[in-house]
């Protein structure tokens, strides 16, 4: 039996995440983040202008049918950023930047330090909210999560791209991960 390759990627995921890799990135594992993590998780979903989310999906599908051919997982993308973006007042732009840098937009990447999915979530965290792991592939729960993170860490550095990024990728103190960020942002991903 031949396994397709988008097969055989989520195989090899989900074999990874039965190993429990260890989790290099436990700086994350802050309990207040947890909180909001659990919180966000639970929340309602959103229902935003349907108009405005036109416009965007308008702007960015074009950017985004090389890197995701599937019509629907694209409009899940789309939606889920878009939604998120609304519900935590964050550029929807640098979410599709955090994305691309993080897993080019692949559902099912798996880093070497074992974060998963979308928006390289770290494994340790549906252990910790009762998830299973196989939510991590799931583009509303990645996207959400991700999100929630990434603002936990905007908060915290009150604003400042730069270090909330650094933050995010585990990289405090270096440049090189937010500048590739941001970089994404400005070129491909920036709307107005």
């Amino acid at each position: 039996m031949r396994l397709t390759r988008r097969a055989l990627r989520c195989f090899l995921c989900l074999a990874l995440l039965a190993l429990g890799l260890p989790a290099y990135a436990d700086r994350q594992q802050d309990p207040e983040l947890g909180k909001l993590l659990s919180q966000a998780l639970s929340a309602e979903q959103c229902f935003e202008d349907k108009f405005e989310e036109q416009v965007w999906r308008a702007a960015m599908e074009p950017k985004l049918v090389k890197l995701v051919p599937d019509p629907h997982e694209r409009a899940q993308i789309l939606h889920h950023v878009y939604c998120e973006a609304q519900r935590l007042e964050l550029p929807p732009g640098l979410i599709m930047a955090v994305i691309d840098v993080e897993s080019r937009f692949d559902r099912w990447a798996v880093s070497s330090a074992g974060a998963v999915g979308l928006m390289q979530i770290m494994p340790f965290w549906p252990r910790q909210l009762g998830m299973t792991n196989q939510e991590l592939v799931r583009i509303p729960q990645n996207i959400r999560m991700g999100c929630t993170i990434l603002k936990f860490y905007l908060e915290r550095e009150k604003g400042d791209y730069t270090r909330a990024l650094a933050r995010y990728n585990g990289s405090v103190g270096r440049r090189t991960y937010s500048d590739l960020v941001l970089v994404r942002l400005a070129n491909r991903w920036h709307f107005q």
